[in-house]
């Protein structure tokens, strides 16, 4: 029986409601009038349910389609402006007890290059990172219980928050790593985590046992339900995904969005980003050996349906897209990207040799993080480094609140105007900084508070005189 409200994952990802649903959808793919009364729910920024949104990705009626993309990106502009909000990820251990036969990390495989971070390689990948001009990070290891435990996790943690180099520092540190226990997600709430990211990689239930044969991540079940353990050890901003290619897209975006659906249900509060990765080639994997592989066509409006159906929930595009895909992808409704990335351990410091790679998958993006920075902003985006809703305790509900009312446009957008300033001056190459610091003064005039922009003013003149770390 389908129900958003259970804590049991089969029945807040139900299978036959997904089925049903998908149904639905292609009964009604070319039902205009339906069509219509779904984009108009839309236009009112509350979202949609999985059923409808799954109306919207299955829509064969180019003209409609076209009002699609064009509410996506209005959507978009209207809750998060221009702001792209930057990270990088940083890969602690390639330790796994995992099978999983997509992910090259798997048990099996035998000769690929096994490396842990110890605290002091921690520091110097920090160091490094800062010298870019990061000031969050993903940090993302195997599953294994004794290489990567808890307390490891927690150590590295603390380290990547000790360092200080010049005007660097880590400001958040978003977390993704295996589900685990609920006083385990205490633990990392205690950390001073931002966002626990897990990616379910497939909601089908079937599918997911047969690409996960051994280890831990076997237990649907466990796995599924992480999220409800994260939000009962007190973390309330979760960050969820699937791996597009593993099983048909049309299930998985079923489901994802029956996920935050639920977690609306039964916590009152939604996901706070969504990723949307797809599976790529690494060191054993053969991408094109997986039937249900997308095109970027399939992916754009993956992401557009995505953005109406959870108009205030975070989109994330990694470096495993190219350059056109994201561009593309950028205006449909992602709000963050990852800049400069390395998804092997210990890849920023100095590049691993050929025969002990480490990597997770192939990125396709090889851009340095300052490239990516005057990419955007040539594209009328802020890149934004800001991290002031973590540490101002915006999060959960009173983030989405916030949202929701429009406020957070005096917080968000003098902030990344005033993060972008630290980085334009400690960091930026010369052609980067005169095209930031235009930037900068073009969108002063766009923040809406008169008492707000004077103060941003003030602040913009303190950080070229040194200071650091202004916020709202």
């Amino acid at each position: 029986m389908y129900d958003p409200k259970s804590p049991q994952a089969e029945e807040f990802i139900s299978h036959e409601e997904i089925i049903a649903t998908l149904e639905y959808a292609r009964q009604n793919k070319s039902n205009a009038e339906l069509i219509d009364s779904i984009l108009a729910k839309a236009k009112l920024k509350k979202g949609l349910s999985h059923r409808e949104a799954a109306v919207l990705l299955d829509c064969d009626l180019e003209e409609k389609n076209q009002e699609i993309y064009q509410l996506a990106e209005q959507l978009k502009k209207d809750i998060y402006g221009n702001r792209i909000v930057m990270f990088a990820p940083l890969y602690l251990s390639n330790y796994c007890v995992n099978g999983c036969v997509y992910c090259p990390y798997h048990l099996k495989n035998k000769h690929i290059s096994r490396k842990k971070l110890s605290q002091e390689d921690i520091r110097r990948e920090v160091t490094a990172l800062q010298d870019m001009g990061h000031k969050r990070l993903a940090i993302e290891a195997g599953e294994h219980p004794t290489m990567n435990p808890i307390e490891y996790i927690l150590e590295s943690i603390e380290t990547i928050y000790s360092v200080k180099h010049k005007n660097g520092s880590i400001r958040r540190v978003n977390v993704n790593i295996a589900a685990t226990t609920v006083e385990n997600y205490k633990k990392l709430k205690d950390a001073g985590i931002g966002t626990y990211i897990l990616f379910q990689e497939t909601y089908h239930k079937e599918s997911y046992e047969k690409l996960h044969p051994t280890g831990p991540k076997h237990n649907y079940a466990y796995h599924t339900e992480a999220m409800d353990r994260a939000m009962q050890g007190g973390i309330d901003d979760v960050g969820l995904g699937v791996l597009f290619g593993l099983e048909l897209y049309r299930y998985e975006f079923a489901a994802l969005l029956m996920h935050g659906e639920h977690l609306e249900a039964a916590f009152g509060v939604g996901p706070h980003t969504i990723s949307v990765p797809r599976i790529r080639h690494a060191d054993d994997i053969d991408a094109s050996s997986f039937d249900n592989g997308i095109d970027d066509d399939t992916f754009a409006k993956i992401v557009a349906c995505i953005r109406i159906a959870v108009p205030y929930t975070g989109m994330i595009v990694s470096t495993r897209e190219s350059q056109k895909c994201r561009e593309r992808v950028l205006k449909l409704g992602i709000s963050q990207i990852s800049g400069g990335s390395r998804t092997s351990v210990g890849g920023y410091v100095e590049p691993e040799p050929e025969d002990e790679k480490s990597e997770q998958f192939d990125v396709s993006d090889r851009r340095t993080l300052d490239q990516v920075v005057l990419w955007l902003m040539q594209l009328g985006y802020i890149p934004s480094f800001c991290t002031a809703c973590y540490r101002e305790g915006r999060t959960g509900d009173r983030f989405m609140q916030l949202s929701k009312t429009g406020q957070i446009q005096n917080c968000c957008h003098p902030n990344a105007l005033m993060t972008l300033k630290e980085y334009t001056e400690d960091y930026a190459a010369e052609e980067t900084r005169q095209t930031g610091e235009r930037l900068i003064t073009e969108e002063l005039r766009n923040v809406p508070n008169e008492k707000i922009r004077a103060i941003a003013m003030k602040n913009l003149t303190a950080i070229e005189q040194g200071q650091r770390d202004f916020r709202f």
